[in-house]
């Protein structure tokens, strides 16, 4: 299954160390102007190389429009992009084509294909999100034109260290997509010393989309929050997802936990803008928890292909802290889960038209105009 979604599917194809990486996007309504350029922001957010806190590697990223656009316009028929890799370095995988490394997909892919990719990871790398987060640049551009969509995220939690204070405007002004402006040395330090030491640590990103209608998602198998989860969970290094409040809601009770109504809007938001996996008009919500990378320079156990006790140490370049650069690829998958929502929406319920009464989705703050 490299394919994803329904009616807007895209399909990823590539390994970290081939020659490129790509995606066929199928399904995109005609007209939507887009252009080359228009990729360089988001792939440009999600590289590495941009900083000392991130994988050394250092991708070109050029996306190329195979097909699917004529004149700056998508026409409705297959879009393939095409991103060229620039800067592997296979040599630095010699010596773990022979083991297995703890914490990768390395034992498992074995088992089941029966051959593996051992550079850079194959086709289980990271790398490979740079196609998602390509595709969605369609998909926020057409959310954003149709129905105002936005789509936002920003790094949460690293190791330890949470946010002090939250600002949006500090979240792209930085390279860990921190909100808390005054924090960035203290995670820069954190950083240098997690790196010195060769070990690494988790992280955790929360993704916020604002102007999601009411009414998309399906009530049993294909729930938004469902489908936001398994989304989710298919980034590399994902090990835990939640809507709204999410493991939270173990200690609140009920009477905290609903989320109110009053003709002026909903009063809470613990469930994050779904109900019965249906969106409610509010704010969609959704966190992700990263495990820490396990490609490290310290020495550990493993066993090589025949079977046999080794130990294991990994060279090359490697991120600290995948989660740094998560949130970009979090960002992407929760606007391909609404792109494909919309449209599946739009063709069966087109002709329901508007329904009343339709609640605000918040309750609009003293002194605002709402």
């Amino acid at each position: 299954m490299n394919t994803f979604g329904h009616l807007f599917r895209v399909t990823t194809f590539g390994e970290s160390h081939g020659p490129a990486i790509g995606c066929v996007i199928d399904g995109c309504p005609p007209g939507l102007e887009i252009a080359v350029e228009e990729f360089r922001l988001d792939l440009d957010r999600r590289a590495t190389g941009k900083s000392r806190h991130t994988s050394a590697r250092h991708e070109a990223d050029e996306v190329e429009i195979l097909s699917g656009v004529f004149e700056g316009r998508t026409t409705g028929t297959p879009i393939a992009l095409l991103v060229r890799n620039t800067d592997a370095r296979s040599k630095d995988y010699g010596r773990i084509a022979e083991q297995f490394r703890p914490g990768h997909a390395d034992y498992t892919y074995w088992q089941k294909y029966g051959i593996r990719d051992p550079r850079g990871g194959g086709r289980s790398s990271a790398r490979e999100t740079t196609m998602r987060v390509a595709a969605a640049v369609i998909a926020k551009k057409w959310l954003a034109l149709q129905f105002g969509v936005r789509v936002r995220g920003y790094l949460s939690q690293l190791g330890e260290i949470t946010p002090q204070a939250f600002d949006w405007n500090a979240v792209e002004d930085n390279p860990f997509f921190w909100p808390s402006a005054e924090q960035v040395p203290l995670l820069e330090s954190y950083m240098d010393a997690l790196r010195k030491s060769g070990d690494s640590v988790g992280a955790r990103v929360n993704v916020v989309a604002d102007g999601v209608p009411a009414g998309w998602g399906e009530p049993v198998y294909g729930k938004l929050d469902g489908e936001l989860a398994a989304a989710l969970m298919s980034i590399n290094a994902v090990k835990g997802v939640e809507i709204g409040d999410g493991f939270a809601a173990v200690t609140q009770k009920g009477t905290e936990h609903r989320d109110e109504i009053s003709p002026q809007g909903f009063l809470s938001n613990h469930a994050g803008g779904i109900l019965g996996g249906i969106s409610t008009g509010q704010q969609v919500t959704a966190s992700i928890v990263l495990k820490p990378t396990s490609s490290l320079r310290l020495p550990g156990h493993t066993v090589d292909i025949e079977g046999n006790p080794a130990e294991v140490i990994t060279t090359g370049r490697h991120d600290p802290c995948v989660g740094i650069r998560a949130t970009p690829i979090a960002e992407a998958m929760i606007a391909l889960v609404l792109m494909d929502q919309a449209l599946r929406h739009r063709a069966q319920c087109g002709d329901v038209g508007p329904v009343q009464p339709l609640i605000p989705g918040s309750v609009p703050a003293a002194g605002s105009h709402g």
